[in-house]
């Protein structure tokens, strides 16, 4: 019988993902938490353990470490593996893997919540009408409005297709760019720089690397139009924080509508707290009922894979 550690609070609580691992005869062993676990933690608690499914906690090399050498596979239970070491992994043999595609819908979904609060300003007036006011903010439609993507990997895509529904224009930059996109939903792909100096609504599906990191900053900010909204479902270390506060306090765009910061959960003092064109979710993107049963069985089945001496369907680095 097999240990298999479970930090992610999503597929400790879900019962089919669980399911798969005791029907193969594993034990589960939950550690989980409000926030996220750190280096000092995660050593602790994972001596001894055949296999982690891992939420957002630091998996340093001082982590996977402490797991060798019976630590077999980290099962990240989304797609994001910045908080795991990979190359430490490799070294020790020890499979990363991700579940691909499973949030991308919830995450797409969760891109026009955000889009539709800020141009219709939802959540304050929602606010107002709860204090007893009747006062309307004069909003905008997203029909015909310029959508900038950038990024048009699985969750871009699928915002492209629901934008073509809503008739926005839809301009977009990606290094990989997908031919089906132009034909079926009219998609122009232009340089980064014009598709932020374009956009009526900028929307970031593009993981954080030495390119991407701060690539919301004060000169991409000055060359955007001051009617511009910016939404950010992927990774808080895309923008520049500190800038993005000015350009919103000073009226150089609209607003931002995020799921995510470069520290998470903020401080109570975060600027972006105290701006009224700002719309915030506790990274909330994938926590759907759907996105986490499909989330928790596809990490499921990797451990049980990489336990039964199988290679692992979705690995990132090292090998079974």
């Amino acid at each position: 019988m097999a240990k298999v550690l479970i930090t992610a609070r999503s597929v400790a609580a879900n019962k089919e993902g669980k399911a798969i691992l005791e029907n193969a005869g594993h034990e589960i062993i939950t550690h989980v938490s409000d926030g996220v676990k750190s280096e000092a933690e995660m050593i602790r608690i994972i001596s001894g353990m055949d296999a982690i499914i891992a939420g957002l906690d630091e998996i340093t090399d001082k982590v996977i470490e402490a797991g060798a050498p019976g630590l077999k596979i980290i099962a990240r239970n989304g797609v994001g593996y910045n908080k795991v070491d990979v190359k430490a992994a490799a070294k020790l043999g020890i499979p990363v893997t991700l579940a691909p595609g499973t949030n991308t819908i919830s995450v797409c979904e969760l891109v026009f919540g955000l889009m539709l609060s800020l141009a219709r300003a939802i959540p304050g007036q929602d606010a107002q009408v709860r204090q007893g006011s009747w006062k309307r903010n004069l909003g905008c439609e997203l029909y015909g409005k310029v959508l900038g993507v950038l990024g048009t990997g699985n969750i871009g895509s699928e915002v492209i297709k629901r934008a073509h529904a809503f008739g926005m224009e839809i301009i977009a930059f990606d290094v990989w760019q997908k031919p089906e996109l132009c034909q079926n939903y009219y998609v122009r792909y232009l340089s980064l720089e014009e598709v932020v100096e374009k956009a009526d609504f900028l929307t970031m599906h593009l993981p954080v690397t030495p390119d991407t990191k701060c690539l919301i900053n004060e000169r991409t900010l000055t060359s955007m139009k001051k009617s511009a909204f910016i939404i950010n479902t992927a990774r808080g270390e895309l923008v520049d924080e500190k800038d993005l506060y000015i350009a919103l306090k000073t009226g150089m765009i609209a607003g931002y509508g995020a799921d995510t910061l470069t520290h998470e959960p903020p401080a109570p003092d975060h600027p972006l707290l105290t701006l009224s064109n700002v719309v915030l979710t506790p990274h909330c993107g994938a926590y759907t009922e759907d996105a986490v049963t499909r989330c928790s069985v596809t990490a499921a089945q990797e451990v049980v894979r990489v336990l039964s001496h199988q290679p692992p369907m979705y690995p990132v680095a090292g090998k079974a």
